[in-house]
């Protein structure tokens, strides 16, 4: 290459119009009204409900004379029971435009009724990519939270009702086609929600900034979506009223979501979604507490990205050798999981004895998961099993 600078060719396309600030949800009518939706339907959970903020945007969207119907039994993780139920719900109302309000889960049950209502089948035939043959129903998301980044996606991530695994359901027609980002929203989350999204938003960050995926403009998203929130992070967790924190917070997790729509994820959500199947572990927790691991395996060959990250979070200078690069990020990265009361030990989720058997089903499963796939250093039942061991 002669010293220049190699960049992958890659196909980028922005397919999220993204409107942030605090107070931004008042445009909400205006959004679907240029959507042309007149019958809105507002996919969320019962706790968003008490604590008002489907209200809000329901007295918004009714000031603009829409008409809103409302669906509130969003579980946390989803299944394809849930989005079976959410669309059967939906089917006989006419709508034609939806809503996701709240965290992933509300976000993904969302788009995956969207696949149902338009394509029809289950959910299970929409695994993987490009399954949709009909057009989809347009949609908004509104995140209360600053985690998965779900309103950047294109993908639906939805567990098997009966084998808890979870299938990642992706096509561009899914993609929402407004982000409304207003930190204002975010002010109620309860310390552990900041703490186990926040972490999960900063899993993305680092794992799609390091994946075979990875290209110039996932590189940006991620460098950036690390940026503000591994600075932000220690600020909520102590002012949880600090609305630019929250801002940042919010834009970095919807930043890192646009990264993994440019180029997946890694070993560390492969190896957190079994825990959360086997043991009932909020997602979030559960990646967070694998990524120092995952790291420290990576080091072999995301040193160089892994020094970067350093950079970008203040946490090293340019001129510091990328050979420590790995050992220092993780050891960073643990000390923000301390710092939000979170576990960084596997034995820490459950009282059940995590024997080498335990360990080789955990690795079995998270061998299955396409996540893995992606994972700069080649990952097989073997490779999980010592990650988990480097959980322990």
């Amino acid at each position: 290459m002669n010293g220049e600078l190699y960049l992958p060719p890659f196909d980028f396309h922005q397919r999220t119009r993204l409107i942030f600030g605090a107070g931004s949800l008042g445009q909400l009518a205006t959004a679907c009204r240029e959507l042309h939706g007149t019958h809105v339907l507002i996919v969320t959970d019962s706790g968003l409900r008490r604590a008002g903020h489907c209200r809000k945007a329901e007295n918004v969207l009714a000031e603009a004379g829409l008409r809103i119907s409302v669906y509130d039994q969003v579980p946390e993780n989803p299944t394809s029971d849930d989005v079976n139920q959410c669309t059967e719900f939906a089917r006989s109302l006419g709508i034609d435009l939806l809503i996701g309000l709240g965290g992933g889960s509300s976000m993904d049950c969302a788009k995956g009724t969207n696949f149902l209502l338009t394509n029809g089948g289950t959910i299970h035939d929409y695994k993987g990519m490009g399954r949709a043959s009909r057009p989809m129903l347009p949609m908004i998301a509104v995140p209360t939270t600053s985690g998965t980044g779900s309103e950047a996606q294109s993908f639906a991530v939805i567990a098997d009702a009966k084998t808890h695994l979870k299938m990642a359901c992706g096509d561009p027609k899914a993609a929402c086609r407004v982000a409304i980002l207003d930190p204002e929203l975010t002010l109620t989350m309860p310390f552990a929600v900041t703490a186990a999204t926040g972490i999960d938003a900063m899993t993305h960050a680092i794992e799609s900034y390091v994946t075979t995926r990875r290209n110039s403009i996932s590189q940006m998203f991620a460098r950036q979506a690390w940026a503000l929130l591994s600075q932000a992070f220690p600020t909520v967790l102590g002012q949880p009223e600090n609305l630019q924190a929250r801002g940042s917070m919010q834009l970095g997790a919807f930043l890192a979501g646009a990264a993994i729509e440019n180029s997946m994820l890694g070993a560390a959500h492969a190896a957190a979604n079994p825990l959360t199947a086997q043991f009932g572990t909020t997602h979030g927790i559960a990646v967070g507490l694998m990524m120092p691991s995952v790291i420290r395996w990576n080091s072999t060959v995301s040193n160089l990205q892994y020094q970067d990250l350093l950079v970008a979070a203040q946490w090293a200078t340019p001129d510091h050798p990328s050979t420590a690069a790995a050992d220092l990020l993780a050891e960073g990265f643990s000390t923000l999981l301390q710092q939000a009361g979170l576990p960084t030990k596997l034995g820490q989720l459950t009282t059940e004895t995590i024997d080498s058997p335990m360990l080789q089903v955990l690795a079995e499963d998270a061998a299955q998961q396409w996540t893995g796939t992606f994972n700069p250093r080649k990952m097989d039942v073997a490779s999980f099993v010592e990650l988990y061991h480097g959980a322990l």
